[in-house]
């Protein structure tokens, strides 16, 4: 089977998208099936077309950059080609071309799968505003003319604004998680290397330094775990600096984290092998995030295949790793108070919040979600 998957960004943009994409996209390649993935050529140092890991990648140059989005003028005649000499198109929503690719791969009478991610939130201004209906618009021309939906909670489908409508065509795939394996040398290596020491009760992190994530409501828990725990200390990985339409709210908090001193520490984007360390390494994670633009929150998943339990929102699709799996504890979004008691109770308390951690990983692995993905296309060919 020869699949096209769109988006706007690929790899090596770092976003939970583009990870979920290019898991799948090369657990498809390893069952056999031909991938090509049209993305953006969105720097200038980035290869036109190229293969990785069996992945044929082909970057359109970028014509125009609205807010988060970008418009490629080669998508034209490109996307006629692409479609034709493949047998499924794949798209992934937010994307501002999905409409143009589903209309045409409904031309040329190619089945359309659309997953949609999470809801788009743009910072005000007028610029955004545009964007936003624009991008609103599109989004509902790109699934009336897709075949089916995915999505990974049913929870998150039902509560969506956008999905409730769409519910006939909605299918369930859990996104894929996968981590490199590691040893103690490993572990103890990453140690070194962030001077962790002995008795150090680590709080993980893993997001970009935005709005809708809630950080200030961790940076606010903090003191109080501090109080039972005076040794805690964050551990932040993900990007920090110079995250789009982020500059604010970065400097609104730059004074207060700056106050936690030793408490708190910026990691930035590390590699997968360190990623891992780092999810073993801490002893609870947290997900403090604050509207739809979270789904589901694939940092859980791979905090939870490491034996590490979980304090995240409860918020419909983020609140369903914890729901199945026991191993944590949800929170009011916005609440403080309630995120230090529940990382104080699993401090205290870690032996309640085990979990099948096999099953887990077995049930979220890219080769059991390719799988899914792989009967939806065959269903839709037949």
């Amino acid at each position: 089977m020869r699949v096209l998957i769109a988006l706007t960004y690929y790899r090596p943009h770092y976003s939970g998208l583009t990870i979920y994409a290019e898991r799948l996209a090369k657990a498809l390649v390893q069952k056999g099936h031909a991938v090509t993935v049209l993305t953006s050529r969105y720097a200038s140092n980035l290869p036109q077309s190229e293969v990785a890991d069996g992945v044929e990648i082909i970057r359109l140059p970028v014509g125009l950059r609205i807010s988060k989005g970008v418009l490629m003028p080669g998508m034209l005649s490109k996307a006629w080609e692409l479609v034709r000499q493949n047998d499924v198109v794949h798209l992934h929503l937010p994307q501002l071309d999905a409409a143009y690719l589903a209309m045409v791969a409904r031309l040329l009478r190619k089945p359309v799968v659309l997953t949609y991610h999470c809801d788009l939130r743009l910072p005000a201004g007028l610029i955004h505003s545009l964007a936003n209906q624009v991008s609103h618009i599109a989004n509902h021309i790109t699934a009336r003319a897709a075949n089916l939906l995915v999505t990974n909670t049913q929870d998150y489908a039902e509560q969506s604004d956008f999905l409730k409508h769409y519910l006939e065509k909605i299918r369930i795939v859990p996104p894929p998680v996968e981590l490199p394996p590691l040893d103690n040398a490993d572990l103890d290596q990453f140690k070194q290397n962030y001077a962790i020491l002995p008795g150090q009760r680590i709080i993980g992190m893993a997001a970009r330094l935005a709005t809708e994530k809630g950080v200030e409501y961790l940076v606010q828990a903090l003191p109080r775990v501090l109080e039972k725990f005076p040794s805690a200390r964050v551990l932040f990985v993900g990007q920090y600096r110079d995250v789009f339409g982020e500059h604010a709210y970065a400097q609104m908090l730059a004074p207060v984290i700056e106050k936690l001193g030793e408490h708190w520490q910026f990691l930035g984007v590390i590699p997968p092998h360190e990623f891992a360390a780092f999810m073993h390494v801490a002893e609870v994670t947290v997900l403090p995030s604050l509207n739809s633009t979270e789904s589901f929150g694939m940092v859980q998943v791979e905090s939870m295949v490491c034996g590490t339990p979980v304090v995240a929102s409860d918020l419909p699709g983020v609140r369903q790793p914890v729901m199945m799996t026991g191993m944590g504890r949800l929170i009011p979004r916005g609440d403080s108070q309630a995120l230090a008691e529940a990382i104080i109770s699993i401090l205290d308390h870690p032996e309640q919040y085990r979990g099948d951690v096999n099953a887990i990983a077995e049930r979220f692995s890219p080769e059991a979600v390719a799988e899914a993905y792989a009967t939806l296309f065959q269903e839709l060919l037949a």
